[in-house]
């Protein structure tokens, strides 16, 4: 059967059914690509005039960071940029607080400790916009998020978010780029179906789904700044924006190749292996699975007291999913944030990548789902609708429950992704 993946268009054949073969992570690049350098040094060194003689709001975490681990909030006090005439007078957290460490809602505004900032919460029951009356006395507002190349990733929609309010309230918005960890040489999985994305504000009377934006692939293939061109025009939001690139990047390299520290984006993504795996894992959190929060190895693998994990294994290794190995492992959630099973010694399936050059998480994540119906029958209960906005296809959903073949249907996903990334190309900025 044929197995697909969506590469930059360039590189894919004009042919209804192929397969592209991914070049293989050459570690001999690792000096070359440690040269990489995120957009808050190429602020500082070349696109200082952004923010000259201005006062400027930031929105960043603890992924906020330059190549030395220097934070953002660091850099823009430092006396060199402060002798631009550039003042940094308030600080936006979002999700996870600005530290990273929170894993629940409600998360309170303050004061930042170490700079004596004003830092204002973007993170109450969901993500919200910054309040215009802040935005107002600000002249720019300065955006530095990790985002990890998947679709259902909250700071991307604080990034919307924040650029309408910047839009409503005539300011200038600056993107300060990073790579995408998991590469943006692969698109892939199912697209989210149009009913179930909303990109709109939050209000009063209605929700927002910062996690479930706008149709696009589970794994999208862009990083934060080409997002922040996609959405600005798809969504016609029209800011001033202005996206400060990450230099010396490619689109095939790995954040492990980049010679950038890794910091933790969230509380539950502790390496760059749990990232790859997230958008394979992510759609668990919509069942009575733990994804393996309270663990050190948070989705890397799924579990729960009922489980026959050895069976379900079996029915995996039978599938030779490519780049990726199955192994039966207990597991024990330790303070679990989502509530599941802590302190309990539970069976669970471990995944380890095997060749990340192989590995397809959406086609991971829909074997996964398709074995451990098989096994479990009516013990595995599905929220449908929750489930459907993180993995994307309620049609896919229902058809592995049935028990169609995981890989027909991921390769029927194949086209909506590839169109995807054509209709991106134009705000692609690394090649």
């Amino acid at each position: 059967m044929m197995r697909y993946y969506v590469l930059l268009a360039a590189l894919i054949p004009a042919c209804g059914a192929c397969v592209v073969t991914h070049k293989q992570d050459d570690p001999t690049r690792e000096l070359a690509e440690a040269r990489v350098r995120p957009g808050i040094s190429v602020l500082v060194r070349d696109s200082i005039h952004l923010i000259r003689n201005k006062r400027i709001g930031l929105l960043t975490n603890q992924t906020g960071i330059d190549e030395k681990r220097v934070s953002d909030i660091d850099v823009l006090l430092s006396p060199r940029v402060r002798a631009e005439g550039v003042k940094l007078v308030q600080i936006f957290a979002p999700e996870h607080g600005l530290r990273g460490t929170e894993d629940r809602e409600n998360l309170a505004s303050g004061v930042d400790a170490k700079s004596g900032l004003p830092v204002f919460s973007l993170y109450g029951r969901q993500t919200i916009a910054p309040p215009d009356s802040i935005l107002r006395n600000l002249d720019a507002l300065v955006f530095d998020l990790q985002d990890i190349g998947t679709r259902t990733w909250t700071y991307v929609g604080a990034m919307i978010y924040s650029m309408r309010a910047s839009a409503r309230v005539k300011k200038p918005f600056i993107v300060l780029d990073r790579p995408n960890p998991i590469t943006g040489y692969v698109v892939e999985g199912p697209v989210l179906d149009s009913a179930h994305s909303n990109s709109d504000d939050p209000t009063p009377t209605k929700a927002g789904q910062a996690f479930a934006l706008y149709p696009m692939p589970l794994r999208h293939g862009m990083t934060m700044g080409e997002l922040a061109l996609f959405y600005n025009d798809v969504l016609k939001i029209n800011a001033d924006l202005h996206v400060v690139p990450v230099q010396n990047w490619r689109r095939d390299v790995w954040f492990d190749l980049t010679g950038l520290p890794w910091v933790k984006p969230s509380p539950n993504l502790p390496t760059l292996q749990s990232a790859m795996l997230y958008p394979a894992i992510v759609p668990f959190e919509a069942t009575n699975m733990s994804v393996g929060r309270g663990t050190p190895d948070a989705f890397q693998h799924v579990g729960a007291p009922w489980l026959d994990a050895v069976k379900t294994v079996a029915l995996l290794k039978e599938r030779e999913i490519p780049g990726v190995r199955f192994t039966a492992e207990q597991f024990r959630p330790v303070n679990a944030t989502d509530q599941k099973y802590s302190g309990q010694l539970i069976p669970g399936i471990k995944v380890t990548v095997t060749n990340r050059s192989s590995l397809q998480a959406a086609r991971v994540g829909a074997t996964l789902l398709w074995a451990i119906n098989k096994t479990a029958g009516d013990k595995l209960t599905i929220k449908e609708r929750n489930f459907d906005m993180l993995f994307g296809s309620p049609s896919v959903r229902r058809a592995l429950l049935r028990g169609e073949d995981p890989d027909t249907l991921i390769d029927r996903e194949f086209r909506a992704a590839y169109n995807f990334r054509e209709s991106t190309r134009r705000y692609l900025i690394y090649k």
